[in-house]
C-alpha cells in the first residue's frame, strides 16, 4: 500500500481546453480564435479549416497541428452552412460549469487544469482594456471551484489566440506578440493572482506547428524556429512579471512527450533516437534551464534554417524566467529507426505494444521511464497534466459506460508514476487526467473519440441533450484519490 501511496498534498484532478470543452464562442463578448474555424473530422476524414481567398475561392488546407500545410497569407476565414465547427459549442462547459464542477468535487478533485480563452479577454488581441463579461465569466468558475476547495491550474495560452493577432500579424512570427501575451497575461494576474499559485505560460509548446496554435501562416522551418523563440521570451517575461505580482506563485509550461525507443539496438537507430529526442530537449532545455542548448546550432542546419532572430536582452530575459517545474502530457510512446522523418509521432511500429483503435501504443512504463529522463535532466519537479485514452464509449439505454478498458489503462498509468515518484524518488506534484469530463478530440474534431469518465450525451455533430452521467471509472478514480493513490496495490 505505502509503495502507491503518493506524498501528502500530491494535487488530484482533470485538464481541458477551452476550445475543446468550453463552448460559448459567441456570448459574452468573446471574439473568434484561431481554432473556430476548423471542422470536425475523423481518421479517415482529417478535419480542416475553411478559408476564403480574395477572389472568393474557398480553400481547405488540413489544419493537423504535425503536418500543417501553408495558409496563404491572403486568405481570410470563413464559416460554411454545410460544416460543422466544434468550438462553437464543444460541450458547453460555459453554461455547464456548475454541474461540471461539481462533478469534479465528488471524485475528489483539489485541482481543475483549465484554460482561459484569450480571445474571451482580448476579443481581437488589440484592445487597451480587457472584456468585462469575460473576465467574469473565469470569476465564476474559480469561485465555483472555491466552494470545494478545489484549486485552479490556468493554462494562459492553449494552442491557441485572437484570430486578428493571427492574420495581422502573422501570429508568433511578429515579435510584437510577446506584448500582445504580455498584456493578457498581467491582466489575468491582477484579477486571479490571488486565487491561484499554479500557472502554465503555454501547451504542448514544442508542438508549435500548425495555424491554430501558432497564428503563423507556415509553421514550419525558419518560421517555426522563429515564433518559437518568441514564445520563449514571452513566457520568460510572463514568468518574470507572474513572480513579482504573485510572489507565491509557481510557473511551468507544458510539454508533449512520448518515451522514444530505436526499434532495435542498431548504432544508427540508437544515435537517431538520440536526435528525435533533441527535438523535444530543445524546449524544455531552453525554458527549464534558461538558455539555448548547444545542439541548437545542430537542430538548425538539421533543418536547413538559420538561428531565429533575437533581440539584445534576449538572454538574460531567457535565464531570469526560468520555469519552477516541468509539466508535460503523455499519452503514448514511439518507436523510430534511421531515417524516420522528424516530428515522426507515431514513428515505426512497436511489436511489443498494444494500441488503442487510433493506432496509439499502450506503454505504461514508458511514463515512469519519461518521469527520470525529464527530471534526471532538468532537477525541477514534475507536474503530469495530461494523460487519458481516447477510446470509443458503448452506453446502455441510461448513457452508463462501463469502461474497464479505461479504468485498465489508468490504474497501469497511475502505478507507473507512483513508482517513479516513491521508488525512483522524482518530484511530482500532481496528476491530471485529461478530459474528465467528455470533450471534443483535438486531433480528429469528434465526439466518437471519449476520454472522460464523464458521458456528455453529444454525437459528432453535436446533437444530443449534452446531458452528463459518470461513467465506471468514476467511483473508480474517486476510490484512488480518497486514498491517495494506496487503492492502486489492490489491484497490482
Amino acid at each position: 500500500m505505502d509503495q502507491k501511496k503518493l506524498p501528502e498534498g500530491f494535487l488530484w484532478g482533470g485538464a481541458t481546453s477551452d476550445f475543446q470543452y468550453e463552448g460559448g464562442f459567441n456570448e459574452g463578448g468573446r471574439g473568434i480564435l484561431t481554432h473556430d474555424y476548423e471542422t470536425n473530422g475523423s481518421v479517415k476524414n482529417p478535419r480542416h479549416h475553411t478559408m476564403q481567398m480574395p477572389d472568393g475561392q474557398i480553400i481547405e488546407p488540413k489544419s493537423s497541428f504535425i503536418t500543417a500545410e501553408d495558409v496563404p497569407l491572403k486568405a481570410k476565414p470563413i464559416f460554411l452552412s454545410d460544416q460543422y465547427y466544434p468550438s462553437h459549442q464543444a460541450v458547453d462547459f460555459y453554461h455547464h460549469y456548475q454541474e461540471d464542477i461539481k462533478l469534479m468535487a465528488d471524485m475528489g478533485f483539489n485541482v481543475f487544469r483549465f484554460s482561459i480563452c484569450w480571445s474571451r479577454i482580448f476579443p481581437t488581441g488589440e484592445e487597451d482594456k480587457p472584456n468585462l463579461a469575460g473576465l467574469e465569466f473565469y470569476d465564476d468558475v474559480i469561485d465555483e471551484m472555491a466552494k470545494y476547495q478545489m484549486q485552479p491550474l490556468i493554462t494562459i495560452c492553449h494552442d491557441e489566440m485572437p484570430m486578428q493577432l493571427a492574420l495581422k500579424y502573422d501570429g508568433w512570427n511578429n515579435r510584437r506578440l510577446i506584448d500582445y501575451y504580455l498584456k493578457y497575461a498581467k491582466t489575468l494576474f491582477e484579477r486571479y493572482g490571488d486565487r491561484c499559485k499554479y500557472w502554465l505560460t503555454f501547451n504542448e509548446i514544442n508542438a508549435v506547428r500548425g495555424f491554430g496554435p501558432t497564428g503563423v501562416h507556415r509553421a514550419q522551418g525558419q518560421d517555426r524556429y522563429q515564433a518559437a523563440h518568441h514564445m520563449f521570451v514571452a513566457s520568460a517575461k510572463a514568468v518574470k512579471l507572474g513572480h513579482q505580482i504573485m510572489p507565491h506563485s509557481q510557473f511551468g509550461a507544458m510539454y508533449a512527450m512520448s518515451e522514444i525507443y530505436p526499434i532495435t539496438c542498431k548504432p544508427a537507430d540508437m544515435f537517431w533516437r538520440l536526435q528525435e529526442r533533441q527535438e523535444n530537449w530543445y524546449f524544455i532545455d531552453i525554458m527549464g534551464r534558461g538558455y539555448y542548448p548547444s545542439y541548437a546550432a545542430t537542430i538548425w542546419q538539421r533543418h536547413q534554417i538559420q538561428a531565429p532572430k533575437m533581440a539584445v536582452g534576449d538572454a538574460e530575459i531567457l535565464r531570469e524566467g526560468q520555469l519552477d517545474f516541468i509539466s508535460f502530457s503523455y499519452y503514448r510512446s514511439s518507436t523510430v529507426k534511421a531515417g524516420d522523418p522528424w516530428f515522426n509521432v507515431g514513428g515505426s511500429s512497436n511489436p511489443y505494444l498494444k494500441e488503442t483503435p487510433w493506432g496509439w501504443p499502450l506503454d505504461p512504463l514508458g511514463l515512469r521511464y519519461c518521469m527520470n529522463e525529464i527530471y534526471d535532466r532538468i532537477q525541477k519537479p514534475l507536474f503530469v497534466v495530461e494523460n487519458g485514452l481516447g477510446a470509443i464509449d458503448q452506453p446502455d439505454e441510461n448513457d452508463y459506460v462501463t469502461d474497464d478498458y479505461r479504468i485498465s489503462y489508468l490504474r497501469d498509468h497511475l502505478s507507473a508514476m507512483a513508482d517513479a515518484i516513491n521508488l525512483d524518488h522524482v518530484p511530482c506534484l500532481g496528476y491530471t487526467m485529461w478530459g474528465p469530463i467528455d470533450l471534443v478530440s483535438l486531433s480528429t474534431g469528434e465526439m466518437k473519440k471519449r476520454y472522460g469518465l464523464v458521458y456528455v450525451d453529444m454525437d459528432d455533430l453535436g446533437q444530443g441533450s449534452l446531458k452528463r452521467t459518470p461513467k465506471k471509472s468514476f467511483n473508480w478514480f474517486k476510490k484512488i484519490i480518497a486514498t491517495n493513490g494506496a487503492a492502486l496495490a489492490d489491484e497490482i
